[in-house]
């Protein structure tokens, strides 16, 4: 039942220590406001990686080949390791029925596209159909490259959005012939990228018509593979994990490099990177939770100390009270309804703050691993309920000792 004097008097209690009770609410006030912002930061970390993830295939696993870096059948160190058509498909009949997507890439830097008077440097990469999902790429306009620009080393190219924006401005480029380092190929397609314009500032055509056209012969710079998705992380992971180890074995084992040497042929798996990242969340976000709460049980404590502060205060009046036939009950009902009250007003005003803070700020901020800091509304309310079971039990013990003052006790105290 609502108590007009009860809240009469805890309003008199707070005027009269107007600088106390403000720095009480303010400690717990700054304890939920830094546990909403931490919070805030690491879904807005866990939002920047999922975004550096969404850029390719779930499941993708990428190949390179570097130098030896170990002596191996009487083999010096330091022998440039080259990838062939023929690894490729060695892998491809071998694995046929695990992988879902595939491509070889072979890749040149530097090529000089011209079209008209536009003209600009960019990476060109034959490629094999897949890897436009491998890629996770989206069509803008027209196709990207097929089985038979590949069958028939056909001069087709597909171009990034960066690259359309450069050379035709908003001139249609479907059908057109654009210049690559001299020769003419008919754009067929404009693609866009989740990656952005670094991702968007390249061209593709199959990789049969790049090895001859710009001097590949039967190289290739790396192979991407991609695995369907499991429904359970962990086993995908351990799948896909596996498949790395064999694959490099394989590839090891043809080109004459030793076991242990681990610059020669490397090996990137997308889930095994997901999964550290999202392990290493994990212990960030419980790192800010723990800080955060520390912070907040600081805030507590203080509450509890201002609480027996006043309970010492109040000795006489309580031991008035009680010689009047106060019940220990409502002794402490008194202690508690304060320590709620500060509690509860702080907490709701450190997490208003803190919510508007991100709601403003958040939307700015845009990096490469952190994306818009935000939190769960209902996460936030939980911890401002939990604050407030804090608060109580923060006035219980000093309400506690105040109930079990001794009337002929209190009375004497000065």
């Amino acid at each position: 039942m609502f108590n007009l004097e009860r809240w009469e008097e805890i309003f008199e209690t707070i005027s009269k220590n107007k600088l106390r009770t403000f720095l009480t609410g303010l400690s717990v006030l700054s304890g939920i406001f830094i546990l909403v912002i931490l919070l805030g930061v690491s879904q807005g970390m866990q939002n920047g990686i999922s975004t550096q993830f969404q850029g390719d295939a779930a499941n993708i696993i990428y190949v390179w080949t570097g130098v030896t870096s170990v002596e191996y059948k009487g083999m010096n160190p330091g022998r440039e390791i080259q990838l062939r058509n023929k690894d490729y498909d060695q892998i491809v009949r071998a694995h046929e029925n695990e992988l879902e997507y595939k491509s070889s890439i072979y890749s040149t830097w530097g090529q000089m596209i011209t079209y008209k008077k536009e003209a600009g440097s960019y990476r060109l990469e034959g490629i094999y159909p897949d890897y436009q999902f491998l890629e996770n790429q989206s069509m803008i306009k027209g196709r990207h490259i097929n089985v038979l620009d590949v069958d028939h080393s056909t001069k087709s190219v597909v171009i990034g959005k960066k690259v359309y924006d450069d050379l035709f401005k908003e001139e249609e480029a479907l059908g057109k012939y654009v210049k690559v380092s001299g020769v003419n190929f008919k754009v067929v397609g404009v693609f866009s990228d989740p990656g952005g314009e670094r991702e968007e500032s390249r061209v593709f055509v199959p990789i049969t018509t790049a090895q001859k056209v710009f001097g590949g012969g039967n190289k290739v710079n790396s192979l991407s593979f991609s695995l369907p998705m499991e429904d359970d992380f962990d086993k995908a992971t351990a799948a896909s994990v596996q498949f790395s180890e064999n694959l490099k074995d394989k590839l090891k084992k043809a080109h004459d490099v030793a076991p242990e040497d681990e610059s020669a042929i490397s090996v990137n798996n997308s889930l095994e990177n997901a999964k550290r990242f999202y392990e290493l969340m994990s212990m960030i976000k419980m790192f800010f939770w723990f800080v955060g709460i520390a912070t907040i049980l600081a805030g507590v404590i203080g509450v509890s100390n201002i609480m027996l502060i006043i309970v010492k205060e109040r000795t006489k009046e309580i031991g008035i009270r009680k010689a009047l036939g106060a019940q220990p009950l409502s002794i402490v009902t008194m202690i508690l309804h304060e320590s709620i009250f500060v509690t509860a007003i702080a907490g709701f005003l450190g997490l208003f703050l803190g919510l508007l803070l991100l709601e403003f700020i958040g939307p700015m901020v845009e990096t490469e691993f952190i994306t818009n800091p935000s939190v769960d509304f209902n996460i936030a309310i939980t911890t401002v309920v939990i604050l407030i079971v804090a608060g109580a039990f923060a006035g219980f013990f000093p309400a506690w000792r105040a109930a079990r003052i001794k009337p002929i006790i209190a009375l004497r105290d000065e």
